[in-house]
C-alpha cells in the first residue's frame, strides 16, 4: 500500500512517501524513510520491493558522489534522471528492480524540475505525479487543485490534501507520511505527518483501565 508522490512548484519540488515498511499482511515499522536525499540538490522519492528499493537508490547516490568527486562537477538533475533511466533498463534485461521512482531537484541554469521513472525505465519529465495505490486519489486531486506557479505553502497543503485522502479512502492506509522539498537553498526534510490520534486513544483508555 506505498505511496509516492511530487509536484513543481514556482522555484521549487516537494517529493512525500509513506514510511510504513511492509510485508504481506504485517507491518515492521512505521519510520521508513522513502525518499533518499541523492546529493545537495536532489531528492529521490522510491516505492517498490524493498530490498531493491533500499540497494538501487543507495546505488544511485554513491554513483552520483563518485561522478562528483572524479569531476569536480555534480550531475544535473536531467542527466541524474537519464543515468537512472539507463541503469534500470540494463537492469531489466538481467536482474530487473522493482522500483518506481519520483526524481526531484534543482538546477541553477533550469531551476526545478521532476522526473517519473518506473521499474521498467520508462522516463517522463513531469509537474506532478504519483506512484502506488494512493496514485488513484492523488492524481485527481492534482489534476483538479495543481497549478505550475504554486507556492511552497499551496504545494504543502495539496501535499496535505492528498494525504487525508489516501487515509480516508484506501483499506489499508499508510499511517505516516514524510515531505521533503529541494530548492536553491538545498534539498531537505520539510515535515512530517504522523497519524497519532489512534495512538493517544488507545493511551487514554490504557490508561482508564489501569485506574479502573
Amino acid at each position: 500500500m506505498e505511496c509516492v508522490l511530487g509536484l513543481v512548484g514556482r522555484d521549487f519540488a516537494v517529493v512525500a512517501a509513506d514510511t510504513s515498511a511492509v510485508q504481506s499482511i504485517l507491518v515492521h515499522k512505521t519510520d521508513e524513510d522513502k525518499v533518499m536525499v541523492l546529493d545537495s540538490h536532489k531528492l529521490m522519492g522510491a516505492s517498490g520491493e524493498p530490498g531493491d528499493r533500499v540497494q538501487f537508490t543507495e546505488y544511485i547516490q554513491k554513483n552520483l558522489h563518485l561522478y562528483q568527486f572524479r569531476n569536480t562537477i555534480p550531475l544535473s538533475t536531467a542527466a541524474t534522471a537519464n543515468f537512472t533511466r539507463g541503469e534500470l533498463a540494463t537492469a531489466l534485461r538481467k536482474n530487473p528492480y522493482m522500483v518506481n521512482v519520483i526524481l526531484g531537484g534543482y538546477d541553477k541554469d533550469v531551476g526545478a524540475s521532476l522526473y517519473y521513472i518506473d521499474y521498467i525505465a520508462t522516463l517522463h519529465k513531469i509537474d506532478k505525479g504519483a506512484f502506488g495505490y494512493g496514485s488513484y486519489f492523488c492524481l485527481s486531486l492534482m489534476d483538479k487543485l495543481y497549478h505550475p506557479d504554486m507556492t511552497l505553502e499551496e504545494a504543502v497543503d495539496l501535499v496535505d490534501k492528498c494525504i487525508k485522502e489516501i487515509r480516508l479512502r484506501l483499506v489499508v492506509a499508510p499511517q505516516n507520511f514524510v515531505i521533503k522539498v529541494v530548492d536553491k537553498d538545498g534539498a531537505r526534510e520539510l515535515a512530517r505527518r504522523e497519524l497519532v490520534g489512534d495512538s493517544a486513544s488507545a493511551e487514554a483508555a490504557a490508561a482508564t483501565t489501569v485506574a479502573a
